[in-house]
């Protein structure tokens, strides 16, 4: 019986090892450029330690301004960003918190003719959002962000080296955006796998050059999904 109640969840050595180096070079992502930007504000402001949501009065007044039409869809972009990693360092009430604007943010994302530089600001803000945290991963999940972010890879961009360029990098952002949804979460990569040509993207992606970026994260996918089985 008592061998009845072992995980069903078991990763083969090889996904195994993607999801030990998915959640090593996560840590030192959060480090470089979560802990750095936060540590600078942490001098400015001090938060006391009783406050049951951290970081409550800045999201919303960044909320605020995600949903202001009249700014700039870059200055909207800007505050998702920074709702993203005040979720994260806010810990799980304040993701809980944050999901109420992420449906602004879902939107935004839909549209084909925001910037590709915008639009990473968009998807850093979901990473930051859904990191290790359930609950804002399910939430995503009904706000369909796994169609939309798996629809960033049938984009064909223009010839210009620029634009190819910002495609895809777009792309490689999108790749680590799921790899954070999916590390933890079995329905993600039950999702996923529904996708067809999302293994044949993420094969494609996986032979371009990611020099400077900790993992292939199109090869960690690959592997989390579980494409390379099938």
């Amino acid at each position: 019986m008592a061998k009845a109640r072992v995980s069903s969840v078991q990763y083969e050595p090889p996904v195994y090892q993607c999801v030990v180096r998915l959640g090593q070079c996560l840590r030192r992502f959060w480090n470089v450029h979560v802990m750095s930007f936060f540590g600078k504000q942490e001098e400015e402001e001090r938060i006391p330690p009783g406050q049951s949501i951290f970081h409550k009065e800045k999201i919303v007044a960044l909320g605020q301004m995600l949903k202001n039409k009249f700014l700039t869809i870059e200055e909207r972009a800007q505050a998702a960003h920074r709702i993203g990693l005040l979720a994260f360092t806010g810990g799980p009430m304040a993701g809980r918190f944050a999901a109420e604007y992420m449906k602004e943010v879902a939107l935004l994302l839909q549209n084909a003719q925001v910037a590709p530089k915008t639009r990473i600001l968009l998807l850093q803000s979901v990473a930051c959002w859904c990191y290790l945290n359930p609950i804002t991963q399910k939430r995503a999940k009904f706000l369909k962000l796994v169609p939309i972010l798996t629809a960033i890879f049938d984009t064909v961009p223009e010839s210009a080296s620029k634009n190819v360029n910002s495609s895809l990098l777009l792309k490689f952002w999108a790749c680590y955006t799921l790899s954070v949804m999916t590390c933890n979460n079995v329905s993600y990569m039950e999702e996923l796998r529904e996708y067809q040509s999302l293994k044949h993207h993420l094969q494609a992606l996986s032979r371009e050059n990611w020099e400077g970026w900790p993992e292939n994260f199109a090869e960690v996918l690959y592997f989390l999904i579980g494409f390379h089985r099938h």
